[in-house]
């Protein structure tokens, strides 16, 4: 009865994620604005220009799929940052946003297996959107004339598919703090202020140990010592998920 009620609430949550705007809109300005980006800058620093080259040569290093890999991994770290955040805040803050909250309390399915269905259907999205993102920049790049895909192209889609994945763990937050604030709103200004401090931290010196920016260093340098804060990262979305459960079944009405 329980692994019915289950498959039942995840294949709404599922088609929801199908038919709504807000997951297709978030995927297609996720791969496109990354794609985009990386392009517009290995194409422009491989311009020579001697400004162009000073402010964007150290993202893109030497150009080619080097370069161009190597803005990938900066910029997916950002990007998807925002476009996971945005899109779990929606599928968890839209129930009371909608007013459709009530309802899920007259259901026989509970309020935990909806909140689990809401999670499960957000990893599939976010699983489905990185390999999207993976196979776009390679075609753009062989289009954009790189030549033959780069030997470690392997490892490279590996990265950005375990970049993408920890990114979306640690955006938990803001499903949680959605709950919390019963709306859209307060998820997405989680996620404003995981991106912001990610950035300052990083600034700082101090982001290898800080969950929201472990992800993307250890996608830009991928060792044993960057591991360890990425398991940190893995294991932080793990509680955030936990607790976003735990909110969801001691919900009631009136608070």
């Amino acid at each position: 009865m329980t692994a019915s009620l289950f498959a039942a609430a995840l294949g709404v949550e599922l088609q929801k994620s199908l038919r709504a705007r807000v997951p297709v809109v978030a995927a297609i300005l996720l791969v496109g604005g990354v794609v985009a980006i990386c392009l517009s800058v290995t194409v422009a620093v491989a311009g020579g220009d001697p400004a162009i080259v000073a402010k964007l040569g150290p993202v893109v290093g030497e150009g080619g799929w080097n370069g161009y890999l190597n803005a990938a991994l900066q910029v997916t770290a950002a990007a998807a940052a925002g476009a996971c955040g945005i899109l779990v805040s929606w599928s968890v803050g839209r129930e009371f946003a909608e007013g459709t909250v009530s309802g899920l309390f007259a259901l026989p399915v509970s309020r935990t297996v909806i909140a689990a269905a809401k999670l499960i259907a957000f990893a599939a999205w976010s699983t489905t959107v990185a390999l999207a993102l993976i196979s776009a920049l390679f075609i753009a790049g062989v289009l954009a004339g790189f030549g033959p895909l780069p030997r470690n192209g392997g490892e490279i889609a590996v990265r950005l598919l375990v970049l993408v994945l920890a990114t979306a763990g640690v955006t938990l937050a803001a499903a949680w703090v959605a709950t919390l604030t019963r709306g859209l709103l307060g998820g997405i200004a989680a996620t404003v202020v995981l991106l912001a401090s990610a950035q300052v931290v990083v600034f700082s010196g101090g982001g290898a140990w800080y969950p929201p920016s472990a992800p993307a260093l250890w996608a830009l340098d991928p060792t044993p010592t960057t591991a360890v804060p990425l398991a940190g990262a893995l294991a932080v979305g793990g509680v955030f998920a936990v607790l976003t459960l735990l909110s969801w079944r001691r919900m009631e009405l009136d608070r």
